[in-house]
């Protein structure tokens, strides 16, 4: 039995125009994909150059190769002049998660400089509730540790994990996700971009939101590094 989604050829699901291979003349940029009857998700998803010049076209599967709503962005990360292929993919998960690549294609040769799943690997925390009131979130790639206070929470969530003396009734650890948010943003504004990563802290349960750590990620000649991070908190109301 032959179904739809074979049945179906690819399509452009995403567009950009600029110059990424360094000749000065626009390139035309495509994400491809087939997408599925009756659903959102699209699979097969391709990146698709073609070289202005010369028309011909460069194809490359992507590494995750499904998923919703994908997008493009050209830019600048490398500070080299030429515009970068920044590739984001909406996993569709509860998370929201999204699977994040950026390449190069300096004379038409790709090379990857940014996979989140790289990234989601390397940036690992620990969340651990503590007595009076405060969870400990540590990052253990810059080995730093924040406090979040939960103090001004309603009392009917915080009464069902401490006890009248502010103690922990038993040990609870939340997580913190993978990517769930990754933009472009030229903070310096010299025209090279960084990224500001998002991450969901969760506490009990995914729904439990504590906050986000918010990394920004600048290219340092070999890979994105840490640049600086913070931790922003959800309000008190539940």
């Amino acid at each position: 039995m032959v179904t739809n989604t074979q049945m179906q050829s690819p399509r452009i699901v995403a567009f950009a125009r600029g110059d990424v291979n360094g000749d000065r003349i626009p390139d035309n940029v495509y994400i491809t994909g087939v997408p599925e009857s009756n659903a959102a998700i699209i699979r097969q998803l391709t990146l698709i150059i073609q070289d202005g010049a010369t028309g011909y076209l460069y194809r490359m599967p992507l590494k995750e190769d499904l998923g919703y709503d994908p997008s493009l962005f050209l830019g600048d990360f490398t500070g080299d002049g030429v515009d970068d292929i920044f590739i984001t993919i909406q996993s569709g998960g509860s998370g929201a998660t999204t699977f994040d690549y950026i390449y190069s294609f300096i004379s038409n040769m790709p090379r990857l400089l940014f996979d989140s799943d790289v990234v989601n690997s390397q940036y690992q925390y620990e969340v651990t509730y503590q007595d009076q009131y405060k969870v400990e979130v540590i990052s253990h790639f810059n080995k730093t540790k924040y406090l979040i206070d939960l103090s001004l929470r309603d009392p009917e969530y915080l009464n069902e994990i401490y006890d009248a003396n502010g103690k922990l009734k038993m040990p609870i650890s939340g997580w913190v996700d993978p990517l769930s948010g990754l933009y472009p943003i030229d903070f310096d504004g010299n025209g090279v971009y960084e990224l500001y990563a998002f991450q969901k802290i969760a506490g009990r349960y995914h729904a439990d939101g504590l906050g986000y750590i918010q990394n920004t990620l600048k290219w340092n000649g070999q890979q994105f590094g840490l640049q600086d991070q913070s931790l922003a908190i959800y309000g008190s109301s539940m």
